[in-house]
């Protein structure tokens, strides 16, 4: 271990290299609520592609493990952190083909506010501005907004990666469309940093839209909810954002920031889930027509009532909404799953939960992207034999509705036992060729996904 630090040192240099009491816990732990917090070996915080190519290079020949902090950060003991703290740098807007080159390190605040100098938006926005884009990267990250604009994968142009021999390769670049091979761009994204260490990103930006519009829909019935959602969707109108919101959660989380909403009693009682609709648009009247046709038609669709929320108000519930899981977890939810499936199928899976709720006598709330059929779920189940029962049930009702493990929040840890007992044997196999294509030594975030 000597020889390892020292030779990470000669990489870095020895201020960029932490070992034993050196390391905070920051280091050792994401935020999922069943994973268990762990202090690597070493966390090495390299400034330069150059810098992370030589780590690999090291950590390849100790066969040493190694997991990128911004990404899923739950390392084994014997393992290196990489570090992208000084690496976040917001390299270049280009106003000219509409993209931003970015360092991983660069936080979602930093450069929307970049961008925003520029008229310019970066779109994907999962709840947290503090997160990195090289994390949302590395997770495929979405959000709220991904019924307009998709997740970060629709986002990505290119990338600069460091391979696990500490080769760097570039894929993609400042162009929409490419049919020039394999697309490695789309196969890193979402691999958990199981494939790569990205270094660089190019990303897609799109002129900001300056005015925006949220109306919010109590309904009586779940099925009403999820029925309104495409016709919405084909409506033409282009929610930014559309949301459901159950009863309990729209309480937890108003609540937690001190929210009243002016809902009438008798409202909120009859209400079994909330629709919240944000659209946007750079002509405040056209925005307005927009808002008066969304009213009018949830109204038609079954709404008790229909509230255009003022933009405090508005900006607020929107929060609200984004701290879900931190209320839930607060609230001592045992788990938080991100089931998807497609968006028509919304009110079955939800009878389906109701159905394993019942069943394994466990309680379980829950959100999600209407729009995109994204189903976030806080399951309440101390009991760890019973609550593993809840979730294969859960991924089971989802996957067969068409849907997938999860939508945005990954696999990681410790939902690997699910996926590789429910997905497709021959699907795994070829990962698994894959990924030893990739990183042949397996160091690179081992215990990720296999």
């Amino acid at each position: 271990m000597a020889d390892l630090e020292s030779a990470l040192a000669d990489v870095v240099g020895r201020e960029h290299v932490l070992a034993g009491d050196e390391i905070s816990d920051d280091y050792g732990h994401d935020e999922a609520l069943t994973a268990v917090a762990q202090r690597p070996a070493f966390v090495a915080r390299p400034a330069s592609t150059a810098e992370v190519s030589g780590l690999l290079r090291v950590a390849d020949e100790h066969r040493a493990p190694v997991t990128a902090l911004s990404g899923a950060v739950v390392p084994e003991p014997d393992a290196i952190v990489v570090s992208f703290e000084r690496m976040c740098r917001v390299l270049e807007i280009d106003d000219q083909n509409h993209v931003a080159v970015v360092q991983p390190g660069v936080s979602l605040s930093q450069l929307d506010q970049e961008t925003g100098a520029h008229g310019l938006v970066y779109p994907v926005y999962p709840g947290e501005y503090s997160s990195s884009l090289g994390g949302n990267v590395a997770t495929n990250a979405g959000g709220m907004r991904a019924v307009k604009y998709g997740v970060t994968r629709h986002q990505v142009l290119g990338l600069e990666a460091v391979l696990a021999n500490g080769d760097v390769i570039r894929t993609g670049g400042r162009f929409v469309k490419a049919t020039t091979g394999y697309d490695l761009t789309q196969l890193i994204i979402g691999s958990e940093g199981t494939l790569a260490l990205v270094t660089e990103a190019t990303l897609k930006l799109y002129p900001r839209p300056q005015h925006h519009g949220t109306v919010m829909a109590p309904f009586r019935v779940l099925g009403d909810v999820m029925a309104a959602v495409p016709k919405i969707v084909a409506s033409g109108i282009g929610p930014l954002i559309l949301e459901y919101i159950d009863t309990v959660t729209m309480a937890a989380i108003t609540r937690h920031v001190d929210l009243d909403l002016g809902i009438p009693d008798d409202v909120r009682e009859g209400a079994l889930a909330y629709l919240v609709v944000m659209m946007e648009n750079t002509h405040a009247e056209r925005l307005d027509d927009d808002v008066q046709a969304l009213a009018e038609q949830l109204a038609e669709l079954g709404a008790i009532d229909v509230y255009v929320l003022p933009p405090q108000a508005a900006t607020q519930l929107i929060e609200a909404r984004e701290k879900a899981f931190w209320v839930a977890k607060a609230s001592g939810a045992d788990d938080i799953v991100d089931i998807v499936v497609p968006r028509a199928a919304v009110a079955e899976l939800m009878a389906k939960v109701a159905d394993v709720a019942s069943t394994h006598q466990s309680w379980i709330a829950g959100c999600g992207h209407a729009g995109d059929g994204n189903v976030h779920l806080s399951v309440f189940q101390p009991d760890a034999e019973q609550r593993s029962k809840v979730l294969r049930a859960l991924f089971e009702a989802g996957m067969s509705l068409g849907g997938a493990i999860s939508g945005e929040h990954g696999i990681g840890t410790t939902k690997r036992r699910y996926f590789l007992e429910l997905e497709d044997p021959v699907k795994i196999e070829l990962m698994r060729r894959i990924k030893h294509a990739f990183d042949p030594n397996g160091i690179l975030n081992p215990g990720t996904l296999f």
